[in-house]
């Protein structure tokens, strides 16, 4: 989290750094798929989605 989005971005306050915040985490678990996950997203693991996309 810090090296893909919090150091690049260099966020100015602590409201930045939290709406920043929110939107990566929102990527990290429903849109990025995970190779540890056989190309799944945190999200459809949780919700036992077994579809490869």
């Amino acid at each position: 989290m810090k090296y893909e989005d919090v150091y690049p971005k260099a966020y100015s306050d602590g409201i930045e750094l939290y709406h920043g915040l929110t939107r990566y985490f929102h990527y990290y678990n429903e849109e990025r798929r995970h190779s540890s996950l056989d190309k799944r997203t945190p999200a459809d693991v949780y919700r036992g989605s077994f579809n490869v996309h």
